[in-house]
């Protein structure tokens, strides 16, 4: 197995984002961060590893890695690609973007031939924020967080529209999505609790029956699937800090044993909690 290497993002001050232009690395070994870094590729033939896959990049195409997501830098030309890097808080204290993670975060490319607009306006959005960010506007850092986050709405729009392909488009803008959306919501803002599908149920005002089959139609995933989801991810985080133990970790994300926790993690992310600290820390 390739070594791991964390790799440690120091955000300037007083800007809490990077951005790196034309004079990136050509190479990077497989590493990882809490920071999420989205890649603009300026010339064709770049290629990158995020997890087990090869993602072969010409000019225009979008790559997007997301906190704690072990990625590499296989090769790139001289002035190949920019990237931006920024905190995972920017993620963390939006609910809606949080609610959405499970579909966004399996977002890794956007090639510009295939959806030419979605990639323009991300190509524009790094211009504008490179821009800025070379700039002493004072207020530069929130301009670029705001660009971040136009950005971070495209993404979870185009996310969520190709997940919730042959569902009538009008129930999707209608009072069912709403029941979603709160039941998302209510669970990312619960899940280290003992909470129950009936609960949510109870919350959003539906029956549990219906509430289960209306929750799958527009998730493309069980209730237990994305709970177990949100606090895989939880963990995760909680697991960078040696001084929590994995079964500290298993109860302050939610789950009730540890056998739960270990089979719901191996079957997330690939590892055992115990393998993920040992190779990311």
């Amino acid at each position: 197995m390739n070594k791991i290497i964390k790799e440690k993002i120091n955000f300037n001050t007083p800007s809490s984002l990077i951005v790196v232009g034309e004079k990136g690395p050509e190479t990077f070994p497989l590493h990882w961060h809490n920071a999420a870094e989205f890649t603009l590729i300026l010339k064709d033939d770049c290629r990158y590893r995020i997890n087990d896959s090869i993602y072969t990049l010409n000019a225009g195409d979008i790559l997007l890695v997301w906190p704690q997501q072990i990625h590499e830098t296989v090769h790139i030309p001289h002035g190949g690609a920019m990237f931006i890097q920024f905190p995972s808080s920017i993620l963390e204290n939006n609910l809606d973007i949080i609610s959405a993670s499970s579909f966004m975060f399996d977002c890794h490319l956007i090639r510009a031939g295939k959806y030419p607009a979605l990639a323009e306006f991300i190509n524009d959005k790094f211009w504008e924020i490179q821009t800025i960010y070379d700039s002493s506007d004072i207020f530069a850092e929130t301009r670029c967080k705001l660009c971040i986050y136009d950005i971070l709405i495209k993404i979870g729009e185009y996310s969520i529209s190709l997940a919730q392909q042959g569902i009538d488009i009008s129930k999707i803008n209608g009072q069912q999505w709403n029941y979603i959306r709160d039941a998302c919501t209510y669970i990312v803002e619960n899940a280290a609790e003992d909470i129950s599908q009936i609960d949510v149920a109870d919350h959003v005002g539906l029956n549990y029956f219906y509430f289960s089959k209306l929750f799958k139609q527009y998730m493309h995933m069980s209730f237990p699937k994305y709970l177990s989801n949100i606090r895989v991810q939880k963990a995760a985080s909680l697991l960078l800090d040696p001084n929590i133990s994995i079964t500290e970790c298993a109860f302050l994300s939610g789950f009730q044993s540890t056998t739960t926790f270990n089979k719901a993690f191996h079957e997330i992310t690939g590892y055992s909690p115990r393998e993920y600290r040992k190779l990311y820390i």
